[in-house]
C-alpha cells in the first residue's frame, strides 16, 4: 500500500484502512450533531420562506447547509455559527429560487404546520386568522424587509446576526426593521378601521 511519507494508516472496524484525516474526532462529530440538532428545523423553515413555500426543497437544501459544514474547520465557524449556517443556507436558497424563478405563498398545510397544542377550536382559528392578515401584511412589503422581519421574530436572530447574514450593519437592520414593522402596522390599523 502507498501513501504519503510519515501517514501510517489508522484501521477501522472490518480492517479497511484510512488516513488519520479521514476520521472525524469524536468532538468534531458531536459538534455537528449538535449543530443539527438545534438548527435544522429553523433553518428548514427559513429555506421554506426563501424558496416560496417549497418544504421538500428547503429540507434537501439544509442538508447541503450542513454536508458543508462538515467541511469546514470548526474552529472558523464555531463562534459565529448560526450566522455562518443562515449565510449558507440563504446563498443556497437564492441560487435555488433563482434557478426555478418561481416563488408560492404559504400553504394552507404549511401554516397548519404551525399550530400550538392544546388551544381550543376558537384560540386556533383566531391565531390562523392573525397568523394570515401578518402574512398577507407581509406579502406586500420589499422582499428585504420580510426576510429581516422573519429572521428577527422567527429565528430569533440579533441586529449583528441578520446584518452578518444579509451583508447590512446593525444600523440598516435595525432602520428597515423598523419601517417594516411600521408598515405593518399601519395596514393591519386599515384593515381593521375597514
Amino acid at each position: 500500500m502507498s501513501g504519503d511519507a510519515g501517514e501510517t494508516p489508522v484501521p477501522r472496524k472490518g480492517g479497511i484502512a484510512a488516513p488519520p484525516a479521514a476520521r472525524p474526532s469524536d468532538k468534531r462529530v458531536e459538534w455537528v450533531r449538535s449543530a443539527v440538532a438545534r438548527f435544522e428545523r429553523p433553518l428548514t423553515q427559513y429555506a421554506t420562506h426563501v424558496l416560496g413555500g417549497d418544504v421538500e426543497r428547503a429540507r434537501d437544501l439544509v442538508q447541503e447547509v450542513f454536508l458543508r459544514l462538515c467541511d469546514q474547520e470548526q474552529e472558523a465557524v464555531e463562534s459565529h455559527l448560526a450566522e455562518w449556517l443562515y449565510t449558507v443556507c440563504r446563498n443556497l436558497a437564492i441560487d435555488a429560487r433563482r434557478k426555478e424563478r418561481r416563488m408560492r405563498l404559504i400553504t394552507e398545510e404549511q401554516e397548519a404546520s404551525f399550530t400550538a397544542e392544546n388551544e381550543s377550536p376558537t384560540e386556533a382559528a383566531e391565531r390562523v386568522d392573525a397568523y394570515g392578515r401578518v402574512v398577507e401584511a407581509m406579502a406586500v412589503l420589499p422582499p428585504r424587509q420580510q426576510e429581516i422581519v422573519r429572521l428577527k421574530f422567527q429565528h430569533g436572530m440579533s441586529y449583528k446576526q441578520i446584518g452578518e447574514v444579509m451583508k447590512l450593519t446593525s444600523t440598516n437592520v435595525g432602520f428597515i426593521l423598523h419601517t417594516a414593522i411600521k408598515a405593518l402596522r399601519d395596514q393591519l390599523a386599515e384593515e381593521r378601521a375597514e
